[in-house]
């Protein structure tokens, strides 16, 4: 693929898996994707603080995209290049949704992010999980709500019931139109929302004909979960990772093995070598 001038990557499920780190063999070839004048960045869900470790860890060139989109931050200088965050009114409705399903089930928790911060109302075993696995530090508060008088980042209840998920995210789709909510999951346990049309597609399209001035056909990127799908259609060339939902697989341009037998190497091998 002789006409790639930008690779952007994922981080969960793509370049890195149960270990919380990138392989050497991933890391090498990336290496070689750069020396090549290609330019390299990643688009997650997780927050900047917690992706700016990958990014170093990569040596990427190119701001991160964080939380599913809504954010683009430049690590070389720390300016914020895009911060789209969800309606505050739309938040607090969305969390009264979400207070109503933890009085059925208290295994839902909520996460708010202000200003590059998580906000909860109580630490849990699945909390501490999170945070040391992000990296991050987390802010305790009595009631959430107390917070929405400016405009999250972003909204994420978790639950290890994956099917409870997979019901709560069906039921808001039919309560939220795609104009007001975009709500997606990076992983089967986690329900995600940001603003309306502020997803990772929306992002990477920003970072490369605004910011960088090239186009869709010149872009690769790699992915595995449905907060990618948008990034995936996206781009002239795209891969799935190979535990990828089917309906992520299917849009795809190539599919390849699972992060855990490093994947991304295998496509960058294959498609840009």
């Amino acid at each position: 693929m002789s006409n790639i001038k930008v690779l952007i990557l994922d981080i969960d499920g793509t370049i890195s898996g149960k270990s919380n780190q990138v392989s050497e063999k991933v890391k090498k070839a990336i290496k070689e994707v750069k020396n090549k004048g290609i330019k390299v960045g990643l688009a997650t869900g997780r927050m900047y603080r917690s992706a700016l470790r990958f990014h170093h860890d990569i040596e990427a060139d190119l701001p991160i995209i964080g939380y599913n989109g809504a954010w683009i931050q430049n690590p070389e200088n720390s300016e914020i290049l895009l911060h789209n965050p969800v309606n505050k009114e739309k938040a607090q409705d969305l969390f009264f949704y979400l207070k109503e399903q933890q009085k059925i089930n208290n295994n839902i928790e909520i996460h708010f992010y202000f200003d590059d911060q998580l906000y909860v109302e109580k630490i849990t075993e699945k909390t501490d999980f999170y945070v040391e696995r992000s990296g991050i530090g987390v802010n305790i508060v009595d009631d959430l709500n107390s917070l929405l008088h400016q405009n999250p980042t972003k909204i994420l209840a978790s639950s290890p019931d994956y099917n409870l998920i997979s019901q709560m995210l069906v039921e808001l789709k039919k309560r939220y139109q795609d104009h007001e909510l975009y709500l997606t999951q990076s992983n089967p346990i986690y329900l995600e929302a940001t603003q309306a049309n502020v997803n990772k597609g929306t992002a990477v399209k920003y970072l490369v004909e605004k910011i960088l001035g090239f186009t869709a056909e010149e872009i690769m990127t790699i992915g595995d979960n449905f907060n990618d799908y948008s990034m995936l259609g996206y781009a002239g060339f795209s891969v799935a990772m190979g535990d990828a939902p089917k309906e992520v697989k299917a849009i795809t341009s190539f599919v390849t093995r699972d992060v855990e037998n490093d994947g991304v190497a295998e496509a960058i091998a294959k498609y840009i070598l």
